[in-house]
């Protein structure tokens, strides 16, 4: 009979991968100096971007308004967490590769230090909690995070983290140094008032096939019970889900023990992909913004409430993983303007003294 020890070895083992012990940061591509990259600072738009980006749907964000508006304005820091290591990270940056391909900006992908493009489902959730702090005060738009398998635990314990649970103390960490800060406040750029990093919110959150047979592992015992429970620390989250899915499905994938509830305000959409799609390949999505018919279909897509994402045409050229890749772009495009018109109507307020 086999023992507990050695089931939770052999579920690490296909999710994780054979592979050497990561070290924290992984997903590194490409990377370049800080101050290549860019140093994190708040931007001053010129007036006439101003009103065009007040002028925005956020809801039906076109290819050309990217290129046209958005390519000329910041952008809120993407957090993605990658559930394995070699090869599973790669699947990651590939999708980070894909946000740049469709005309998001790099700066706000990578990682400012080292030039990473991913954290990695073993990086400290405190220490990301607190990160998104110093970019929300340092930037003023709020980050967003994309969780793939474990890296989908790791995102809900950073939501977590910012409504207090379980540390009511969480302290700011600067991602140019990678140091923590003595501190637990910072200066909200909205209202120019202190305020404590509990009680912080991201605008767009998302976890992709987290549960299953990870639920054994002992890294993920502290979330276990909250996977699915949706805290007011994120606007918007969605839950993407699929049939046939061992190692991140309850249930096989199966059924409402997969759907995540809010438990206030959140606003929550659960996805069902396709069986077809695999488990561990789901964010390797880079293919398709190097296509331009599968970028247009991506760039048209509107999700439709209460019904799944469908693929209605066929392509001559690899569309794998299109559906996911075409939510969460959706999703992105949305809050990229969102925060944008407010920071922008924040600082209208306070320069006409009425904040």
């Amino acid at each position: 009979m086999i023992t507990n020890a050695l089931l939770v070895f052999c579920v690490s083992f296909l999710i994780t991968g054979c592979m050497t012990a990561p070290q924290p940061g992984g997903g590194h591509s490409g990377a370049t100096a800080a101050d290549t990259i860019g140093q994190s600072s708040r931007h001053t738009l010129e007036p006439e971007i101003e009103e065009r980006v007040l002028a925005l749907d956020p809801e039906n964000v076109t290819s050309e308004q990217i290129r046209d508006v958005l390519s000329k304005t910041p952008a809120p820091r993407i957090i993605n967490i990658h559930g394995g290591i070699l090869p599973v990270q790669g699947y990651l940056i590939s999708f980070s590769q894909f946000l740049t391909g469709m005309g998001y900006p790099e700066v706000s992908i990578r990682n400012p230090r080292d030039g990473t493009y991913t954290f990695g489902y073993y990086d400290s959730s405190e220490m990301i909690a607190g990160v998104i702090a110093w970019y929300y005060e340092h930037e003023g738009l709020r980050p967003m995070l994309v969780g793939h398998s474990q890296g989908g635990f790791l995102a809900l314990r950073v939501l977590y983290h910012l409504v207090g649970y379980p540390l009511k103390d969480l302290k700011v960490w600067n991602p140019l140094t990678g140091e923590q800060e003595a501190r637990n406040v910072i200066v909200d750029p909205l209202t120019g008032k202190q305020r404590p990093v509990v009680g912080l919110q991201v605008s767009y959150a998302t976890a992709t096939v987290a549960g299953g047979l990870a639920r054994l592992l002992p890294n993920q015992w502290s979330i276990d019970g909250k996977l699915r429970k949706i805290p007011d620390s994120v606007e918007e989250f969605t839950g993407f889900q699929k049939p046939l899915d061992l190692l991140g499905g309850d249930f096989l994938g199966y059924g409402p023990a997969n759907d995540y509830k809010p438990t206030g305000t959140a606003v929550v959409r659960n996805i069902r992909l396709p069986a077809t799609y695999a488990h561990t390949t789901i964010p390797n999505t880079r293919h398709l913004a190097l296509n331009q018919a599968t970028r247009d279909w991506i760039d048209d897509y509107r999700p439709k409430p209460a019904e799944p994402p469908a693929l209605n045409v066929k392509f001559e050229g690899n569309s794998s993983h299109i559906l996911w890749a075409a939510d969460v772009w959706y999703s992105v495009k949305k809050h990229w303007v969102l925060e944008l018109q407010r920071l922008i109507r924040a600082e209208r307020s306070r320069d006409h003294g009425t904040a």
